[in-house]
């Protein structure tokens, strides 16, 4: 059971991929990336709802210059806008392929529209942190909302993390560097211990590294929350290109975690040994045999003792116990030395 179907810490991780404004407009190549990440094995795939003209003003500047066919910021916005129907087709065919539906809205137009398509909770921008009309209309449906935090600090967090509580709805927050692509330096495992002590609540990590390492190293950490951006491929147009998993990286990243989440959920006690151990240790361990051809009555000495292969005799650690006694019949080079053979005999 993942944390947004039962939202409580501790649960399995929710594997989000991100494919925010990677479809460039594309109603069908929206609908791909959900094909895609569905095979991938990921929990939950996440869009963002822009309205441009709620969200935005003609004159907002661009972070990155990077589109060939938009004159504006505003522009971009307007050409990445889907209608409800859209929105209402997407959700579908997420839900017919096994996923989460997530997008994270950037205006209050945007959160009314996703309330009235279904989202699975409500994921919040890092830019949105502080935005607390629209924070509060997440919060009061009730519904598991997921803090993202790499454009504020502890202080501004807090005041997010006391409005989501106050409204009765469960909370995740989630350490993230807005570096595209974001360096090894700045990626703050150390943040989710310092999060889960200071808000008791569920952690994740919203990773921009191009990588499946930071994801995995929060795994062992025991988060909930996985979010990576995610491209079909690496020669995609788009400004977050350089920041995402392929669907490749993205299923093995699944499969780390999984396997990690196992690892973790299997302690081994090395008190005892289970029983195909044993067999293999009589493959692989040694026994006390002959050097050389011993006669029967010979006082054993070192020389004469060695230690080999398999380990059906006297295990290879007693050999100094058996220096000094007698042999009691002769063996032949490479003879297995029974305890019988020996007098006295070893006990």
């Amino acid at each position: 059971m993942t944390w947004l179907k039962d939202p409580l810490p501790g649960r399995p991780c929710t594997i989000i991929g991100e494919v925010a404004q990677a479809h460039d407009g594309s109603l069908g190549m929206a609908h791909a990336f959900i094909d895609a990440i569905a095979a991938s094995g990921a929990d939950a795939v996440k869009f963002q709802t822009h309205i441009a003209a709620a969200e935005s003003t003609p004159s907002e500047p661009w972070r990155t210059r990077f589109s060939r066919q938009d004159a504006s910021r505003y522009d971009y916005w307007k050409r990445m806008e889907f209608t409800e129907e859209q929105w209402h087709g997407l959700k579908r065919h997420a839900t017919k392929r096994g996923l989460l539906f997530l997008s994270s809205p950037f205006s209050l137009e945007a959160v009314d529209l996703l309330k009235r398509v279904g989202v699975a909770g409500w994921k919040v921008a890092s830019g949105e942190v502080t935005n607390a009309p629209m924070l509060q209309a997440m919060a009061d449906t009730g519904q598991p909302v997921m803090l993202s935090s790499g454009m504020s600090g502890l202080a501004e967090i807090d005041g997010a993390v006391e409005l989501v509580r106050k409204a009765g709805a469960p909370v995740a927050v989630m350490q993230c560097a807005t570096r595209y692509p974001c360096p090894p330096e700045d990626v703050g495992l150390n943040v989710l211990s310092v999060f889960r002590e200071r808000y008791g609540t569920a952690v994740g990590l919203s990773d921009h590294s191009a990588t499946i390492f930071p994801g995995l190293a929060a795994a062992t950490m025991g988060v909930e929350l996985i979010e990576v951006h995610v491209t079909l491929s690496r020669e995609m147009f788009g400004p977050d290109v350089v920041a995402s998993l392929t669907t490749a990286e993205l299923a093995q990243l699944v499969a780390g975690v999984r396997f990690i989440e196992r690892m973790k959920a299997s302690p081994v006690d090395k008190t005892t040994l289970p029983d195909d151990r044993a067999a293999l240790r009589q493959v692989f361990m040694k026994s006390v045999v002959a050097r050389t051809d011993i006669p029967a009555g010979t006082v054993l000495a070192q020389e004469h003792l060695a230690a080999k292969k398999p380990g059906t005799g006297i295990p290879a650690a007693e050999l100094p116990k058996l220096v000094g006694r007698r042999l009691r019949r002769a063996v032949g080079r490479d003879d297995l030395i029974a305890v019988d053979d020996l007098d006295p005999p070893l006990r």
